[in-house]
Protein backbone atom coordinates (compact mmCIF):
# COMPACT_ATOMS: atom_id res chain seq x y z
CA UNK A 1 0.00 0.00 0.00
CA UNK A 2 2.85 2.41 0.73
CA UNK A 3 4.09 1.20 -2.61
CA UNK A 4 0.78 2.67 -4.00
CA UNK A 5 0.81 6.03 -1.90
CA UNK A 6 4.27 6.88 -3.32
CA UNK A 7 3.37 6.05 -6.66
CA UNK A 8 0.81 8.20 -6.93
CA UNK A 9 2.46 10.95 -4.85
CA UNK A 10 5.39 10.67 -7.72
CA UNK A 11 2.59 11.21 -10.05
CA UNK A 12 0.95 13.76 -8.52
CA UNK A 13 4.67 15.89 -8.69
CA UNK A 14 4.89 15.35 -12.36
CA UNK A 15 1.63 16.61 -13.13
CA UNK A 16 2.60 19.93 -10.78
CA UNK A 17 6.24 19.95 -12.24
CA UNK A 18 4.47 19.30 -15.87
CA UNK A 19 2.05 22.39 -15.21
CA UNK A 20 4.50 24.66 -13.92
CA UNK A 21 6.76 24.24 -17.20
CA UNK A 22 3.92 24.91 -19.10
CA UNK A 23 4.14 28.02 -17.61
CA UNK A 24 7.37 29.04 -18.69
CA UNK A 25 8.49 31.68 -21.59
CA UNK A 26 11.36 32.67 -23.52
CA UNK A 27 12.50 35.75 -25.13
CA UNK A 28 14.27 36.56 -28.49
CA UNK A 29 15.88 39.30 -29.72
CA UNK A 30 16.97 40.34 -32.94
CA UNK A 31 18.92 43.67 -32.62
CA UNK A 32 19.66 44.95 -35.89
CA UNK A 33 20.81 48.65 -37.02
CA UNK A 34 17.96 50.48 -37.45
CA UNK A 35 16.05 48.60 -35.56
CA UNK A 36 15.58 45.84 -31.87
CA UNK A 37 12.48 43.35 -32.06
CA UNK A 38 11.87 41.42 -28.70
CA UNK A 39 9.41 38.33 -29.24
CA UNK A 40 8.02 36.73 -26.25
CA UNK A 41 7.00 33.21 -26.87
CA UNK A 42 6.39 29.65 -24.80
CA UNK A 43 9.38 27.37 -23.68
CA UNK A 44 7.17 24.35 -24.32
CA UNK A 45 6.00 24.69 -28.10
CA UNK A 46 7.48 28.19 -29.03
CA UNK A 47 4.55 29.73 -29.83
CA UNK A 48 4.56 33.47 -30.16
CA UNK A 49 2.63 35.31 -27.15
CA UNK A 50 4.38 38.82 -27.40
CA UNK A 51 6.07 41.59 -29.78
CA UNK A 52 7.84 44.97 -28.94
CA UNK A 53 10.30 46.89 -30.95
CA UNK A 54 12.67 49.07 -30.32
CA UNK A 55 15.62 51.59 -31.21
CA UNK A 56 19.03 50.25 -33.11
CA UNK A 57 20.65 47.23 -31.60
CA UNK A 58 23.99 47.25 -32.82
CA UNK A 59 26.49 46.24 -30.22
CA UNK A 60 29.13 47.79 -31.71
CA UNK A 61 27.87 51.49 -33.13
CA UNK A 62 25.02 52.18 -30.07
CA UNK A 63 26.93 52.69 -26.72
CA UNK A 64 25.99 50.52 -24.27
CA UNK A 65 23.70 53.19 -22.30
CA UNK A 66 21.70 53.58 -25.49
CA UNK A 67 21.64 49.54 -26.22
CA UNK A 68 20.61 48.88 -22.89
CA UNK A 69 17.42 50.97 -23.02
CA UNK A 70 16.53 49.99 -26.69
CA UNK A 71 16.56 46.51 -25.22
CA UNK A 72 14.52 47.53 -22.13
CA UNK A 73 11.88 48.89 -24.02
CA UNK A 74 11.82 46.00 -26.58
CA UNK A 75 11.43 44.08 -23.99
CA UNK A 76 9.36 45.45 -22.11
CA UNK A 77 6.98 46.11 -25.00
CA UNK A 78 7.07 42.28 -25.67
CA UNK A 79 6.86 41.08 -21.90
CA UNK A 80 3.75 42.38 -19.96
CA UNK A 81 5.00 42.99 -16.59
CA UNK A 82 2.60 40.08 -14.42
CA UNK A 83 4.60 37.17 -16.76
CA UNK A 84 8.19 38.55 -16.55
CA UNK A 85 8.92 36.44 -13.23
CA UNK A 86 8.14 33.53 -15.49
CA UNK A 87 10.99 34.12 -17.87
CA UNK A 88 13.95 31.42 -18.01
CA UNK A 89 15.59 32.06 -20.74
CA UNK A 90 16.21 35.34 -23.21
CA UNK A 91 18.97 35.09 -26.48
CA UNK A 92 19.71 37.87 -28.56
CA UNK A 93 21.14 38.26 -31.94
CA UNK A 94 23.30 41.49 -32.26
CA UNK A 95 24.59 43.02 -35.38
CA UNK A 96 28.10 43.87 -34.39
CA UNK A 97 28.71 40.72 -31.99
CA UNK A 98 30.41 38.04 -32.84
CA UNK A 99 32.09 34.84 -30.39
CA UNK A 100 35.24 34.54 -32.29
CA UNK A 101 36.89 35.26 -28.89
CA UNK A 102 36.17 35.53 -25.21
CA UNK A 103 36.48 39.35 -25.34
CA UNK A 104 35.23 39.72 -28.67
CA UNK A 105 33.88 43.86 -28.25
CA UNK A 106 30.77 43.44 -29.47
CA UNK A 107 29.68 40.31 -28.10
CA UNK A 108 30.65 41.88 -24.71
CA UNK A 109 29.11 44.86 -25.21
CA UNK A 110 25.91 43.04 -26.29
CA UNK A 111 26.23 40.92 -22.56
CA UNK A 112 26.61 43.82 -21.00
CA UNK A 113 23.52 45.56 -22.16
CA UNK A 114 21.23 42.66 -22.20
CA UNK A 115 21.93 41.62 -18.95
CA UNK A 116 21.47 45.48 -17.60
CA UNK A 117 18.00 45.52 -19.43
CA UNK A 118 16.78 42.15 -18.35
CA UNK A 119 18.26 43.49 -14.09
CA UNK A 120 15.99 46.57 -14.87
CA UNK A 121 12.73 44.40 -15.45
CA UNK A 122 13.19 42.29 -13.05
CA UNK A 123 13.38 39.33 -15.50
CA UNK A 124 15.87 36.86 -13.67
CA UNK A 125 16.15 34.40 -16.82
CA UNK A 126 18.16 31.21 -16.18
CA UNK A 127 20.06 31.28 -19.40
CA UNK A 128 21.23 34.59 -21.08
CA UNK A 129 22.50 34.12 -24.66
CA UNK A 130 24.32 36.20 -27.21
CA UNK A 131 25.09 35.21 -30.70
CA UNK A 132 25.59 37.46 -33.91
CA UNK A 133 22.65 38.84 -35.77
CA UNK A 134 23.18 36.07 -38.58
CA UNK A 135 23.72 33.28 -36.54
CA UNK A 136 20.38 33.83 -35.16
CA UNK A 137 18.96 34.32 -39.01
CA UNK A 138 20.47 30.54 -39.79
CA UNK A 139 18.71 29.52 -36.66
CA UNK A 140 15.22 30.65 -38.24
CA UNK A 141 15.52 28.30 -40.82
CA UNK A 142 12.98 25.81 -40.29
CA UNK A 143 14.28 23.02 -38.14
CA UNK A 144 16.55 25.38 -36.61
CA UNK A 145 19.59 24.07 -38.42
CA UNK A 146 23.30 23.73 -36.25
CA UNK A 147 25.30 23.55 -39.51
CA UNK A 148 25.73 24.96 -43.26
CA UNK A 149 25.81 28.31 -45.00
CA UNK A 150 24.26 31.65 -44.25
CA UNK A 151 24.35 34.60 -46.91
CA UNK A 152 23.37 37.58 -46.58
CA UNK A 153 22.64 40.37 -48.58
CA UNK A 154 20.98 43.96 -48.19
CA UNK A 155 23.36 47.26 -48.56
CA UNK A 156 26.47 45.08 -48.07
CA UNK A 157 27.27 41.35 -48.17
CA UNK A 158 28.52 38.71 -46.73
CA UNK A 159 28.89 34.86 -46.32
CA UNK A 160 29.41 32.39 -43.08
CA UNK A 161 29.95 28.53 -42.84
CA UNK A 162 27.95 27.82 -39.45
CA UNK A 163 29.02 24.80 -37.53
CA UNK A 164 26.80 23.86 -34.08
CA UNK A 165 25.14 27.38 -34.40
CA UNK A 166 28.67 29.56 -34.35
CA UNK A 167 30.23 31.13 -37.05
CA UNK A 168 33.40 29.03 -38.22
CA UNK A 169 34.43 30.89 -41.82
CA UNK A 170 33.23 34.48 -42.82
CA UNK A 171 34.18 35.26 -46.48
CA UNK A 172 33.27 39.31 -47.58
CA UNK A 173 31.88 41.88 -44.93
CA UNK A 174 33.43 44.33 -45.85
CA UNK A 175 31.94 47.40 -45.84
CA UNK A 176 31.49 49.68 -49.21
CA UNK A 177 34.68 50.84 -50.16
CA UNK A 178 36.31 47.85 -49.69
CA UNK A 179 33.82 44.52 -50.81
CA UNK A 180 30.38 44.30 -50.60
CA UNK A 181 30.00 43.82 -54.55
CA UNK A 182 26.72 42.65 -55.44
CA UNK A 183 24.90 44.37 -52.75
CA UNK A 184 22.32 47.04 -52.34
CA UNK A 185 25.16 50.19 -52.87
CA UNK A 186 27.17 48.10 -55.18
CA UNK A 187 23.52 48.14 -57.12
CA UNK A 188 22.84 51.69 -56.80
CA UNK A 189 26.22 52.85 -57.59
CA UNK A 190 26.01 50.91 -60.83
CA UNK A 191 22.90 52.63 -61.62
CA UNK A 192 24.15 56.42 -60.89
CA UNK A 193 26.97 55.15 -62.73
CA UNK A 194 25.11 53.62 -65.63
CA UNK A 195 23.28 57.31 -66.04
CA UNK A 196 26.37 59.55 -65.86
CA UNK A 197 27.94 57.19 -68.24
CA UNK A 198 25.15 57.45 -70.84
CA UNK A 199 24.80 61.60 -69.76
CA UNK A 200 28.60 62.13 -71.70
CA UNK A 201 28.12 59.64 -74.20
CA UNK A 202 30.48 56.73 -72.99
CA UNK A 203 27.56 54.42 -72.47
CA UNK A 204 24.23 53.34 -73.78
CA UNK A 205 20.66 54.72 -73.13
CA UNK A 206 18.98 53.40 -70.25
CA UNK A 207 15.91 54.11 -68.11
CA UNK A 208 18.10 54.49 -65.43
CA UNK A 209 19.28 58.20 -66.34
CA UNK A 210 15.82 59.63 -66.35
CA UNK A 211 14.44 57.54 -62.82
CA UNK A 212 18.26 58.34 -61.09
CA UNK A 213 17.72 61.89 -61.98
CA UNK A 214 14.11 62.22 -61.15
CA UNK A 215 15.17 60.40 -57.51
CA UNK A 216 17.91 62.54 -57.07
CA UNK A 217 16.38 65.71 -57.70
CA UNK A 218 17.72 66.86 -60.92
CA UNK A 219 15.74 69.73 -62.43
CA UNK A 220 13.05 68.51 -64.65
CA UNK A 221 14.69 70.64 -67.88
CA UNK A 222 17.97 68.28 -67.46
CA UNK A 223 16.09 65.50 -67.49
CA UNK A 224 16.12 63.26 -70.53
CA UNK A 225 13.05 62.43 -71.23
CA UNK A 226 10.56 65.20 -72.46
CA UNK A 227 7.74 63.13 -70.48
CA UNK A 228 9.64 63.62 -67.29
CA UNK A 229 10.60 67.02 -68.05
CA UNK A 230 6.25 67.45 -68.18
CA UNK A 231 6.35 65.48 -64.65
CA UNK A 232 8.93 67.78 -62.81
CA UNK A 233 7.08 70.68 -64.18
CA UNK A 234 4.02 69.50 -62.06
CA UNK A 235 5.65 68.74 -58.96
CA UNK A 236 5.81 70.89 -56.31
CA UNK A 237 9.64 72.80 -56.20
CA UNK A 238 12.22 71.06 -54.15
CA UNK A 239 10.67 67.13 -53.98
CA UNK A 240 12.05 65.38 -55.94
CA UNK A 241 10.62 62.10 -57.14
CA UNK A 242 7.66 62.93 -55.21
CA UNK A 243 9.64 62.24 -51.88
CA UNK A 244 7.61 64.53 -49.74
CA UNK A 245 4.00 61.85 -51.24
CA UNK A 246 6.41 58.33 -50.60
CA UNK A 247 7.41 59.45 -47.07
CA UNK A 248 9.07 62.71 -46.82
CA UNK A 249 12.93 63.47 -46.39
CA UNK A 250 14.62 64.61 -42.93
CA UNK A 251 16.52 67.65 -42.33
CA UNK A 252 19.71 66.21 -44.38
CA UNK A 253 18.07 65.87 -47.00
CA UNK A 254 17.74 62.19 -47.51
CA UNK A 255 14.69 59.96 -47.36
CA UNK A 256 13.61 59.10 -43.92
CA UNK A 257 14.16 55.98 -42.64
CA UNK A 258 11.90 53.16 -42.63
CA UNK A 259 11.55 49.98 -40.72
CA UNK A 260 14.53 47.02 -41.93
CA UNK A 261 17.65 45.41 -40.36
CA UNK A 262 21.38 46.33 -40.90
CA UNK A 263 23.52 43.57 -39.92
CA UNK A 264 27.15 45.12 -40.85
CA UNK A 265 25.02 44.26 -44.04
CA UNK A 266 21.16 45.01 -43.48
CA UNK A 267 18.61 44.70 -46.05
CA UNK A 268 18.82 47.10 -49.12
CA UNK A 269 18.84 50.48 -47.54
CA UNK A 270 16.68 51.12 -44.29
CA UNK A 271 14.80 53.60 -46.29
CA UNK A 272 13.17 49.92 -48.97
CA UNK A 273 9.75 51.29 -48.29
CA UNK A 274 10.23 54.57 -49.13
CA UNK A 275 12.72 53.65 -51.97
CA UNK A 276 9.98 50.73 -53.80
CA UNK A 277 7.76 53.89 -53.60
CA UNK A 278 9.93 56.01 -55.23
CA UNK A 279 10.95 53.42 -58.15
CA UNK A 280 6.87 52.67 -58.55
CA UNK A 281 6.60 56.43 -59.91
CA UNK A 282 10.27 57.17 -61.38
CA UNK A 283 10.40 54.20 -63.35
CA UNK A 284 6.46 54.03 -64.51
CA UNK A 285 4.65 55.11 -67.22
CA UNK A 286 5.95 56.89 -70.67
CA UNK A 287 9.25 57.27 -68.39
CA UNK A 288 9.06 53.12 -68.33
CA UNK A 289 9.65 53.47 -72.24
CA UNK A 290 11.85 56.10 -72.42
CA UNK A 291 15.46 55.36 -73.81
CA UNK A 292 16.92 59.01 -74.41
CA UNK A 293 19.45 59.63 -77.19
CA UNK A 294 19.82 61.74 -80.27
CA UNK A 295 19.26 65.35 -80.04
CA UNK A 296 16.06 65.03 -77.69
CA UNK A 297 18.87 65.60 -74.98
CA UNK A 298 20.53 68.11 -75.76
CA UNK A 299 24.84 68.54 -75.49
CA UNK A 300 23.40 71.41 -72.97
CA UNK A 301 20.67 69.40 -71.17
CA UNK A 302 23.21 66.57 -70.44
CA UNK A 303 25.58 69.00 -69.56
CA UNK A 304 23.68 70.13 -67.13
CA UNK A 305 22.06 66.79 -66.01
CA UNK A 306 25.79 66.10 -64.67
CA UNK A 307 26.09 69.41 -63.25
CA UNK A 308 23.07 68.43 -60.57
CA UNK A 309 23.61 64.89 -60.07
CA UNK A 310 27.00 64.67 -59.14
CA UNK A 311 27.09 67.09 -56.18
CA UNK A 312 23.67 65.45 -55.37
CA UNK A 313 25.43 62.31 -55.02
CA UNK A 314 28.37 63.52 -53.01
CA UNK A 315 26.11 65.54 -50.20
CA UNK A 316 24.74 62.29 -49.12
CA UNK A 317 27.02 59.65 -47.33
CA UNK A 318 27.98 57.32 -49.98
CA UNK A 319 25.96 53.85 -48.00
CA UNK A 320 23.21 55.67 -49.52
CA UNK A 321 23.24 54.79 -52.50
CA UNK A 322 22.17 51.83 -51.55
CA UNK A 323 18.44 53.40 -51.33
CA UNK A 324 18.76 53.62 -55.39
CA UNK A 325 18.83 49.62 -56.03
CA UNK A 326 14.95 49.32 -56.02
CA UNK A 327 15.13 51.73 -59.44
CA UNK A 328 17.19 48.76 -61.26
CA UNK A 329 15.02 46.18 -60.31
CA UNK A 330 11.96 48.21 -61.19
CA UNK A 331 14.02 49.37 -64.87
CA UNK A 332 15.37 45.53 -64.95
CA UNK A 333 11.36 44.27 -65.01
CA UNK A 334 10.06 46.61 -67.67
CA UNK A 335 13.30 44.90 -69.96
CA UNK A 336 15.78 47.93 -69.47
CA UNK A 337 19.11 45.83 -70.72
CA UNK A 338 22.13 47.96 -68.81
CA UNK A 339 19.40 47.44 -65.48
CA UNK A 340 19.31 43.87 -66.28
CA UNK A 341 23.55 43.35 -66.93
CA UNK A 342 24.02 45.30 -63.31
CA UNK A 343 21.36 42.41 -61.60
CA UNK A 344 23.44 39.41 -63.34
CA UNK A 345 26.75 40.66 -62.57
CA UNK A 346 25.36 41.05 -58.99
CA UNK A 347 24.17 37.84 -58.84
CA UNK A 348 27.89 36.54 -59.81
CA UNK A 349 29.29 38.54 -57.53
CA UNK A 350 27.05 36.79 -54.51
CA UNK A 351 28.07 33.68 -55.91
CA UNK A 352 31.70 34.26 -55.04
CA UNK A 353 31.33 34.01 -51.37
CA UNK A 354 29.67 31.23 -51.48
CA UNK A 355 31.90 29.53 -53.65
CA UNK A 356 34.87 30.52 -51.00
CA UNK A 357 33.48 28.78 -48.49
CA UNK A 358 33.26 24.95 -50.40
CA UNK A 359 30.02 23.83 -50.09
CA UNK A 360 28.93 20.38 -50.31
CA UNK A 361 26.49 19.48 -52.75
CA UNK A 362 23.13 19.22 -51.43
CA UNK A 363 24.29 21.48 -48.02
CA UNK A 364 21.89 23.95 -46.36
CA UNK A 365 22.25 27.49 -47.36
CA UNK A 366 19.92 30.33 -45.31
CA UNK A 367 20.00 33.41 -47.34
CA UNK A 368 18.74 36.94 -45.57
CA UNK A 369 17.93 40.18 -46.56
CA UNK A 370 16.28 42.69 -49.34
CA UNK A 371 17.79 41.63 -52.16
CA UNK A 372 17.11 37.49 -51.74
CA UNK A 373 13.95 37.84 -50.50
CA UNK A 374 10.09 36.33 -52.06
CA UNK A 375 9.93 39.14 -54.56
CA UNK A 376 13.98 39.83 -54.09
CA UNK A 377 15.59 41.15 -57.67
CA UNK A 378 18.56 38.91 -57.03
CA UNK A 379 16.32 35.45 -55.88
CA UNK A 380 15.62 34.02 -59.11
CA UNK A 381 18.98 34.64 -60.20
CA UNK A 382 21.34 33.62 -57.79
CA UNK A 383 19.00 30.06 -57.42
CA UNK A 384 19.83 29.12 -60.91
CA UNK A 385 23.29 29.64 -60.19
CA UNK A 386 23.14 27.74 -56.60
CA UNK A 387 21.16 24.95 -58.54
CA UNK A 388 24.15 24.46 -61.07
CA UNK A 389 25.62 23.68 -57.64
CA UNK A 390 23.04 21.52 -56.05
CA UNK A 391 22.45 24.07 -54.20
CA UNK A 392 19.23 26.05 -52.71
CA UNK A 393 18.30 28.60 -50.92
CA UNK A 394 16.01 28.80 -47.78
CA UNK A 395 15.19 32.20 -46.72
CA UNK A 396 14.16 33.98 -43.71
CA UNK A 397 13.20 37.13 -43.02
CA UNK A 398 15.29 38.35 -39.81
CA UNK A 399 17.11 36.57 -36.36
CA UNK A 400 13.80 36.02 -34.26
CA UNK A 401 12.61 33.47 -34.88
CA UNK A 402 16.02 31.85 -34.47
CA UNK A 403 16.33 33.74 -31.34
CA UNK A 404 13.38 32.51 -30.00
CA UNK A 405 14.43 28.63 -31.04
CA UNK A 406 18.28 29.04 -29.50
CA UNK A 407 16.64 30.36 -25.83
CA UNK A 408 14.18 27.50 -25.72
CA UNK A 409 17.49 25.24 -26.58
CA UNK A 410 19.53 27.25 -24.08
CA UNK A 411 16.85 26.13 -21.62
CA UNK A 412 16.76 22.55 -22.05
CA UNK A 413 13.43 22.75 -24.26
CA UNK A 414 12.55 20.33 -27.02
CA UNK A 415 12.98 20.69 -30.77
CA UNK A 416 11.37 24.23 -31.54
CA UNK A 417 8.84 23.95 -33.34
CA UNK A 418 8.00 25.39 -36.77
CA UNK A 419 5.00 27.60 -35.69
CA UNK A 420 7.70 30.21 -33.86
CA UNK A 421 7.21 33.07 -36.11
Amino acid sequence: MNNDLNQDSDRGRGRVRDRVRNRDLVVGLDAGGTRTRAVLASAVDGRVLGQGVAGPGNALTVPVPLLTEHLAEAVARAVPEADRARVVAVAGGFAGAAETAPDEPGRLNALAALTAALRRLGIAADSVGVSSDIEAAFASAPGTPADGLALVAGTGVVAMRITDRRCAVTVGGDGWLLGDDGGGFWIGRSAVRAALRMADGRGVPTTLADAVGRALGVPGDALPCAESRSYAEDRPHGDPAGLSAAGGRDGAGSPRSASGSEHAVGPVGSDASVAASVSASVVSGSARACLPEGPEWSPAQRAAYRMYLLPAVMAEPPIHLARLAPLVAEAARHQDAVAQAVLDEAADHLLEPVRALAPRQGERIVATGGLLGPEGPLTALLSERLKALGLTLDWVADGCRGAVALARLGHGGPPPSSRTT
